[in-house]
């Protein structure tokens, strides 16, 4: 590659970057159909083995997917607002607690101030704004509808979604292969291998860990409401979505649901020892089952890695950059893996390519 090709790279590059950034505003939708016929790209494959149409294979998988999306928005998200407006109305006993137990235990046992935090005043906000839920509601509806154009272009990019997603699934194998005659040649098998091992690090932390979390928030939900807790569903899907980092999920779940229980239960061993059972059990399945069977050991991805790119997209980017942070560390980590492999076998690693020096005597 002559420097003016490797400088025509670079400006190609930054070009695109920076059209990616001013574009930002307005890729969500086809994002988010990018993921969905991404992750439905293998079921549709599959059916077309079993003598199915790719069209015939993509409505069913769409089908699925809006079944999933369905069931989710009827029966999932009222449970769970409820459960919000509840740990809303809980907000001022937490407070009582926290002022008559917590801080009188920490003053006489750590020394704190008096005046260390304004208990009072976080009180009295909770206690006036707890009948005005329908308030807010009616004014963030209000807001949304003062601008026709705003709401249009909402709605606009919410149906675009499952029409981005339906026809990029449906020409998924089609597009992957145009982008491979587009290839220079004497590349392309490079780039084929490193974009091989990018589909298998992303597909497998898409699609596995997805199921994981999935998994570990039905178990996680359907255990504590067993134990009776109150705020059970909330705090199980809370673990689930926080299983995206190893044990982050656990370390949340279990700290929610023991502070949830001492409000509901008092010192009652059961209860407390039923939630401690069910977050070992999500942990054991996690680890013995859930993982190797559905993650394996392909992903690679340190989880302050993960952490780190979802929080650096979102700073740069917004949503779209959240969308866009992990197919990126992805991208990188196979990049990087590469140019490590290259850097051992270089002389200015300090070794040649004949083999090992001699050790030192």
């Amino acid at each position: 590659m002559t420097d003016s090709t490797r400088w025509l790279w670079i400006a190609g590059l930054f070009l695109l970057g920076w059209l990616l950034y001013l574009l930002h505003p307005i890729l969500s939708p086809f994002l988010i159909g990018i993921l969905l016929a991404y992750l439905g790209d293998p079921l549709v494959d599959r059916l077309e083995r079993h003598r199915l149409s790719r069209t015939g294979g993509v409505v069913v998988v769409f089908t699925l997917f809006s079944l999933l999306l369905l069931i989710l928005l009827l029966v999932l998200v009222p449970m769970l607002g409820r459960q919000l407006v509840r740990l809303y109305q809980l907000a001022p006993e937490m407070l009582d607690w926290l002022q008559g137990t917590a801080l009188p235990w920490s003053q006489s046992h750590l020394g704190l101030q008096n005046d260390l935090l304004q208990v009072d005043q976080l009180k009295q906000v909770f206690t006036d704004n707890i009948g005005k839920t329908t308030d807010v509601l009616k004014a963030v509806l209000a807001q949304a509808t003062s601008s026709g154009l705003a709401l249009l272009a909402w709605l606009g990019n919410l149906l675009l979604i499952p029409v981005v997603s339906f026809y990029l699934m449906r020409d998924w194998d089609v597009l992957v292969e145009r982008l491979r005659r587009l290839l220079p040649r004497q590349r392309e098998g490079l780039v084929v291998k490193l974009a091989g091992e990018c589909h298998e690090v992303l597909g497998a932390f898409l699609r596995g860990q997805l199921l994981v979390m999935l998994a570990l928030s039905v178990i996680y939900s359907a255990g504590l409401m067993l134990v009776g807790l109150e705020l059970g569903l909330l705090i199980g899907v809370l673990a689930g979505l926080a299983s995206i980092v190893p044990y982050m999920g656990f370390i949340v779940g279990i700290g929610a649901a023991l502070t949830a229980a001492l409000f509901q239960f008092g010192l009652e061993p059961y209860p407390l020892i039923g939630i401690g059972v069910v977050f070992m059990i999500g942990q054991l399945l996690e680890g013995m089952v859930l993982t190797p069977m559905l993650v394996g050991d392909r992903i690679g991805l340190h989880p302050v890695a993960v952490i780190f790119a979802i929080l650096a997209g979102g700073q740069l980017f917004g949503f779209t950059g959240v969308l866009l942070a992990l197919p990126v560390a992805a991208v990188i980590m196979v990049l990087l893996r590469h140019a490590h492999d290259l850097y051992k076998l270089s002389g200015l690693y300090g070794e040649s390519n004949s083999g090992s020096d001699e050790p030192t005597r």
